[in-house]
């Protein structure tokens, strides 16, 4: 799972202080300032060759996505700021105790995101435990190795960038230039699936039948039975707090919430990784399931199979599709029945579901 942090710390919210703000800023600026020019890393001795390997691929990544699609390329990734610590930030995400459902940070000028970044984990845990303490939410903290600015600032390569494979980070690259061609505000869920589904398809289409991209999709197709899996999960707690409505105390819904874990969530996801013969590091077995992390999933997995049907549907391969979707999204914006693009799109499929969006 890929997740962006927008620029926070250029927009002033309720619960973005200004010890926030100067921070997140000063940190962003940092990792701008360290950025070289790729050339200037690639004749650097001091640089690891696989490091060099890795950087060039970045480039011949990005040429091949703009030349497929057609799209004036741009400045991003042209520079490489290496990173002193393996993770590039960190994410918060909250929750409700008796809903799983991933609590709204209010950004001005950038909308809403179902989590909020900091570049140091002190600060990320701090808030965590200010959001458990004073806003009663339920937390969980995810490192993250790559980020967007969307579009505000111009993208480094970093060098968390290199704890992946030649194929994962050809779907990173893939899935983060996909929203340097279309971006919806407000609708994190849409832009994050969008770019998932074109990560992993623009793959198939520049790698082809190479053998390590055969290898790689048979893993991520266990995966996906995976994901799946852990949806229908999630859905039988959701449907036990449910039940008991206005009766569900925070202390009931994390006491239910840490048995369902331990005695149905955790056995049910270690038998079906041995089933599909998956590393347990691969089933995120060692992970802090609550209803935040369970929150976090949903966010990005959730609506990945509707827009595989919306692309089937229609017939279209990936260039079509995206042309598709723009002169959609200017139909939405002249419309005014409904909210969202997410639901404007979930309305042409059968059986789509609206979304709480």
């Amino acid at each position: 799972m890929i997740i962006k942090l927008a620029l926070l710390f250029l927009a002033l919210s309720s619960c973005a202080k200004l010890g926030y703000l100067t921070e997140q800023g000063i940190q962003q600026a940092k990792i701008q300032w360290r950025g070289k020019s790729n050339e200037e890393i690639l004749k650097d001795p001091k640089v690891s060759e696989e490091y060099k390997r890795k950087i060039q691929l970045v480039g011949e990544y990005k040429k091949f996505f703009y030349e497929y699609f057609g799209e004036k390329k741009t400045g991003i990734y042209s520079k490489t700021s290496m990173l002193e610590n393996k993770a590039v930030t960190y994410l918060v995400v909250a929750s409700a105790h008796t809903k799983i459902e991933a609590h709204e940070f209010e950004f001005p000028f950038m909308g809403s995101f179902p989590y909020i970044g900091f570049f140091k984990l002190d600060s990320a845990k701090q808030f965590a435990k200010d959001l458990e303490k004073d806003d009663k939410l339920v937390t969980w903290i995810r490192p993250v190795y790559a980020y967007s600015t969307l579009g505000y600032l111009e993208d480094r390569i970093l060098s968390s960038f290199f704890e992946y494979d030649d194929v994962e980070l050809a779907e990173l690259i893939f899935h983060e230039l996909f929203h340097t061609v279309f971006f919806v505000k407000d609708e994190v869920d849409l832009n994050e699936n969008l770019a998932i589904l074109y990560g992993k398809e623009m793959l198939q289409v520049y790698f082809k039948d190479h053998p390590e991209l055969k290898k790689y999709l048979s893993n991520e197709e266990k995966k996906t039975l995976l994901s799946k899996r852990v949806v229908e999960l999630i859905g039988i707690l959701q449907t036990e707090f449910e039940k008991l409505g206005g009766f569900l105390t925070h202390s009931k819904a994390d006491q239910m919430t840490a048995s369902f874990v331990e005695e149905v969530f955790k056995p049910d996801m270690r038998a079906l990784c041995a089933k599909l013969i998956l590393p347990e590091d691969d089933c995120e077995l060692k992970e802090n399931w609550n209803q935040a992390s369970f929150a976090a999933f949903l966010t990005y997995e959730e609506n990945q199979d509707f827009l595989e049907k919306l692309k089937k549907q229609e017939n279209l391969d990936l260039k079509q599709y995206l042309s598709w979707i723009r002169i959609e999204y200017k139909k939405y914006e002249k419309q005014n029945k409904v909210d969202s693009f997410t639901d404007y799109l979930k309305s042409k499929v059968p059986d789509a579901t609206a979304s709480s969006h």
